[in-house]
């Protein structure tokens, strides 16, 4: 992927206040779609320097992807980051696919900002976001329950994490 390219169709669509078509422009460049992808609403903005996005509907129903007007005001490979976590939750709460466990699907999801195992051509991020992401994925793992099955589950996928975390610089 071009990222100047990528960029520059994106600040066309900012110029013209088109978010929502960029975010969707995302989907289509990055391949992040999914058959449970609702499309994308507006929700509030935190602050300049900080945002959130939400996937929002029923377990096991459509999911609306909720983002701040401001998205775009950020490092691209932040936000496709952002944007990647959110499709993993659209995939999570899929018919048929449900995961139920709030602490799996977000280990699930803050892991995959990490390592881009569904989403491989998702960029890294910088390492103060990998080390944050790393921690509240570790957050997510504790929150299972001290040796629970799902944990046990993870345990795997939890020490490449703690390892990631201790090699970064």
């Amino acid at each position: 992927m071009n990222f100047e390219q990528v960029n520059l169709h994106l600040d066309a669509y900012k110029e013209h206040n088109q978010i929502l078509d960029a975010a969707n422009y995302l989907i289509h460049s990055f391949n992040l779609g999914h058959d449970n992808f609702a499309g994308f609403g507006f929700r509030e903005e935190l602050s300049p320097t900080s945002m959130l996005l939400t996937a929002e509907g029923a377990l096991g129903g459509p999911q609306m992807v909720m983002i701040p007007r401001n998205l775009f005001d950020f490092d691209l490979n932040l936000v496709l980051n952002m944007v990647a976590h959110e499709m993993l939750h659209v995939r999570q709460k899929a018919p048929g696919q449900v995961i139920k466990d709030k602490n799996e699907r977000e280990f699930q999801a803050y892991y995959e900002m990490l390592f881009h195992k569904v989403f491989p051509q998702v960029p890294e991020v910088s390492d103060f976001h990998k080390r944050f992401f790393g921690g509240k994925a570790l957050e997510y793992y504790n929150r299972m329950g001290e040796d629970s099955p799902l944990q046990q589950k993870y345990a795997e996928q939890k020490t490449e994490v703690e390892h990631l975390i201790n090699t970064l610089p």
